[in-house]
């Protein structure tokens, strides 16, 4: 385990290395032994968040980035560190973009802030870029993943685009072994459908990939070659609970832990979180796997079945997940005197001892999944290392939602309408609303603008949009995060102009798109809908109501 929440699994292809980052910064590697696994080493990679992280395709690179602004090279046959990159900007995603055996490996960075990728020396040798794309995409790149069998890059940015190109020959153009014309393709799925892919994985054999995105929550199965869609698996909110109301679920589960699931999910939203949830194949190609509500689904793509929930009795939210499946004792040629005789030692070489390893949401430790049948709870939990009361990712959770809160309750005259609150993704917009809130100062406001199919508005203490500040006087900045007006009942701050926020919010009550990156999207209203909508519909003289509807107080959990 970590002293803080994980971040990244990943299992290094031939090598046999399980490497684990937290989002304090630390990675550790582990080697996979004939039984389970044993650790190695441990490094302080990174001074805050591990970003992203990336295996080469030979199993024997390894790189993290960070939110320091740096990219750390590894060498996994040696667990050392070999170099540190510093970066201008802050990353958003890493993927080595060469083949096996290529004479210059190459690593790939993407800025979180504009679409440019940079390709580095993955010997770290030249500190500088090799190569600065900017053409290749018009938005931030979300995901991306290289095909060894293609010697392909895929990548999608934020508006759902997906791009195939080529590093290795420095022409950064889509290869000539895939298809002909994207419009031929089902790559446009996720633009259509206006999502956002959070992973990107491919097949052993690089003729599919799969991603998974939100806000759908889709997990898609492509051929590679064509751009075809193959699967698509809806793991959306409202499908899982009509599924769970009608009783066609998977795993029936009573209505409280139904609920508290539910909970977890709502969570995943915040886009710090996203990146973290991957869907992976298993070596044949015909598996995939990934975290959802009821566990970890592994689902037969040719037979489009569920054969297996992996924990669906545990208490944990999957995230991340990684699989092993050879041999860790594999003899290198095994002659057919070896093969007939009945030695002990070979027989033990010939075993499999494949694992499942997984991250949890908002847990310190990483799960392993073995084929072991005997259940025994004093070999659990075996490798502890006692978090600090500094350090407990728990703790941290719970002192920054003690101070911000997640959640509120307007009481307004006519009925309550009940808040949630994304304080990772706007911090200053939430603590401002919070503090408001529990001081009184919204106490007695009215909704002193109210638009039909558009939004209810309040927070201002004068009553005629004119007035209020922020808690720290006057006004406070923008914060533009992936969350958008993509959706009625999202919850955002009025303003005058660019970062010119004071108290005042409003709740759209229908997608108003042409709002984002123009007002600090901060949360949703998520009960109480009717009464949003009775406020919508109230008899109004210039978009104020006739009758005041005031906010009564504002309870902060």
């Amino acid at each position: 385990m970590h002293k803080d929440q994980l971040s990244f699994v990943t299992m290094t292809p031939h090598t046999d290395f399980l490497i684990t980052s937290s989002i304090d910064g630390f990675v550790k590697f582990w080697k996979k032994m004939a039984v389970s696994i044993e650790f190695v080493k441990e490094f302080r990679a990174h001074n805050g968040e591990v970003r992203g992280v990336s295996v080469s395709a030979d199993g024997r690179s390894f790189a993290t980035i960070g939110a320091d602004k740096t990219v750390k090279l590894f060498d996994v046959i040696t667990f050392d560190l070999l170099s540190m990159l510093t970066l201008e900007y802050t990353p958003r995603c890493v993927c080595w973009v060469h083949r096996r055996g290529a004479s210059l490996p190459l690593l790939a960075v993407t800025d979180e802030g504009s679409s440019t990728i940079q390709i580095f020396d993955g010997r770290g040798e030249n500190p500088n870029p090799l190569h600065t794309v900017k053409t290749i995409h018009r938005n931030p790149v979300a995901a991306i993943a290289f095909n060894d069998a293609y010697d392909c890059v895929i990548s999608a940015d934020e508006s759902g685009m997906i791009e195939y190109w080529r590093a290795g020959d420095s022409s950064f153009e889509k290869p000539d072994n895939v298809f002909e014309l994207k419009s031929s393709t089902n790559l446009f799925e996720f633009k259509k459908s206006k999502s956002t892919p959070t992973s990107l994985t491919i097949s052993p054999s690089g003729e599919q990939f799969a991603a998974f995105s939100f806000p759908d929550r889709q997990v898609r199965v492509f051929d590679f070659s064509t751009g075809k869609l193959y699967r698509k698996y809806d793991e959306s909110l409202s499908t899982i609970t009509d599924m769970q109301q009608a009783g066609t679920a998977i795993h029936q589960l009573d209505e409280l832990e139904f609920g508290r699931r539910l909970a977890v999910e709502r969570e995943l939203e915040n886009p710090i979180t996203q990146p973290k949830i991957n869907v992976i194949f298993d070596e044949s190609g015909h598996f995939i796997l990934y975290g959802s509500l009821y566990g970890t689904k592994c689902i037969n793509t040719y037979t489009n079945r569920v054969v297996r929930v992996y924990g669906k009795d545990e208490p944990f939210r999957s995230l991340n997940l990684a699989m092993y499946q050879g041999q860790p004792q594999k003899k290198g040629v095994v002659t057919v005197s070896m093969a007939a005789s009945s030695n002990p030692l070979l027989q033990e070489s010939e075993e499999r001892d494949p694992i499942l390893v997984s991250t949890g949401f908002a847990k310190v430790r990483f799960y392993l999944f073995t084929n072991e049948t005997e259940i025994s709870k004093s070999s659990r939990d075996v490798q502890n290392e006692k978090p600090t009361q500094t350090t407990t990712g728990r703790e941290a959770a719970e002192k920054k939602s003690n101070e911000l809160g997640t959640s509120a309750i307007l009481h307004t005259t006519m009925g309550d309408i009940h808040l949630r609150l994304f304080p990772s993704a706007a911090p200053k917009a939430v603590e401002n609303f919070v503090t408001h809130a529990r001081n009184g100062y919204y106490n007695n406001t009215i909704f002193h603008r109210v638009i039909r199919k558009f939004m209810i508005q309040g927070g201002d203490p004068l009553g005629d949009g004119t007035g209020g500040e922020s808690i720290w006087g006057g006004e406070f900045e923008d914060e533009f995060s992936s969350l958008k007006h993509d959706k009625p009942y999202t919850l955002s701050m009025a303003n005058a102009g660019p970062n010119t926020n004071g108290s005042q919010f409003f709740i759209t009550t229908e997608k108003t798109p042409w709002l984002d990156n123009k007002h600090t999207v901060f949360g949703r209203a998520v009960q109480g809908l009717d009464v949003v909508h009775k406020i919508e519909n109230t008899k109004t003289f210039k978009e104020k109501p006739e009758q005041d509807i005031k906010i009564v107080s504002i309870t902060v959990s």
